[in-house]
């Protein structure tokens, strides 16, 4: 199975879920792919973690990143540029929105109704079943229902996205496919595909995966730490 992305997908999903990192690797896979992708950063909850950090690197894969002003960089405003709404307005090839975290950071959304208005984006949750408040199917369903309400969108899809950092093994990312299958069956919406570590790609079995898998290269790391190169497109069907 390929992973296949169009349109504009708003990407939402638990604080520390590891939405950001899910949205750039995204976004660098499609892009390999040969879709043309814009990233908008409207993260309003992270001041440090954030897909802006990670922008010269995908500047460099001609991946148009927009932010907000470099006055407001570091800001966390509601600033949704004319940019962003012009992006909304006429989406071509892949127009991903990496959102803040939890439902406080889905309230951005709301403010898009407008340029939004007669498109009918997808709305991804990232699960991370390793952090609090989505380690249970009752409350990765209840999560799905505050980001709903906050951001007056409904949720089409799962992303799973099971990982301890460094620590991750290969039976972390097969118990965490088993919890977001049961999510979505719970929810009654599609599983869209899970993650892994770039390393652990080709050690994972495909039959024990029924969906397509996104390899992940760190970029939102610790300042002592280096970020992983992009620009390899790593998937599996």
């Amino acid at each position: 199975m390929e992973l296949e992305l169009s349109g504009i997908v708003i990407i939402v999903g638990a604080y520390g879920s590891g939405k950001t990192e899910v949205a750039i690797n995204l976004a660098v896979h499609m892009n390999a792919a040969g879709t043309a992708v814009r990233l908008a950063d409207l993260d309003l909850v992270n001041p440090y973690f954030r897909s802006r950090e990670a922008r010269q690197a995908l500047r460099r894969l001609g991946i148009d990143v927009v932010l907000p002003p470099a006055r407001y960089m570091q800001a966390d405003l509601p600033i949704l540029t004319p940019e962003v709404s012009g992006m909304l307005r006429h989406p071509s090839g892949l127009t991903l929105l990496d959102v803040g975290g939890d439902d406080v950071g889905a309230t951005v959304l709301a403010a898009l109704a407008d340029p939004m208005r007669g498109k009918i984006p997808q709305v991804l949750q990232v699960i991370n079943p390793n952090r609090p408040y989505t380690d249970t199917v009752r409350g990765c369903l209840k999560m799905r229902k505050a980001i709903e309400a906050k951001a007056r969108m409904t949720i089409t899809g799962i992303i799973g996205n099971a990982n301890f950092m460094e620590e991750t093994t290969e039976q972390d990312i097969l118990a965490g496919h088993a919890f977001v299958k049961h999510v979505a069956e719970a929810g009654n919406i599609p599983l869209m595909f899970i993650t892994t570590p770039a390393a652990l790609l080709t050690r994972l079995d495909k039959k024990d995966i029924h969906c397509p898998v996104l390899a992940l290269r760190r970029q939102l790391v610790p300042p002592w730490k280096q970020a992983d190169a992009l620009g390899a497109s790593d998937s599996k069907g």
